[in-house]
C-alpha cells in the first residue's frame, strides 16, 4: 500500500514513504495517548454478551501502533492502523490514515 500523502516524511518506518509494506489485518479505533518518539496507543470498545445475566458488557482493546511523521495523528482522532513487520518490542501496526479529526 504505497499511496502518497500531502507531506513527505524521512521515515523508514512510514507506511507511505518507508519501506515498511502493510498487511490486510486493519483495526479502527481511537488516539488515547501519545508519545514524543512516534508511537500512540488506540483504543475501541465492543459488547459481550453475559448469557448467565441475559445483558451485554463494554469490553475495550488497546494496540500500540507508530504514528509516522507525515500523518501526525492527535489525541480523540480516529484513526485506522493496518499491520506490519515487527517495528519494536510492542508495536505491530502502523497508522496508514485518519478516519476523523477528533480534538482535545
Amino acid at each position: 500500500m504505497k499511496k502518497t500523502t500531502e507531506q513527505t516524511c524521512g521515515d523508514k518506518k512510514c507506511p507511505h514513504h518507508g519501506k515498511v509494506l502493510v498487511k490486510s489485518e486493519s483495526y479502527t479505533g481511537k488516539i488515547i495517548k501519545k508519545d514524543s518518539n512516534r508511537s500512540a496507543t488506540i483504543e475501541w470498545q465492543r459488547q459481550l454478551h453475559v448469557p448467565k445475566f441475559e445483558r451485554y458488557e463494554i469490553r475495550r482493546s488497546r494496540l500500540h501502533v507508530h504514528n509516522p511523521a507525515c500523518i501526525n495523528a492527535a489525541i480523540g482522532d480516529v484513526v485506522k492502523a493496518m499491520r506490519t513487520r515487527p517495528l519494536s518490542k510492542t508495536k505491530n501496526f502502523a497508522i496508514t490514515e485518519v478516519v476523523q479529526k477528533g480534538g482535545q
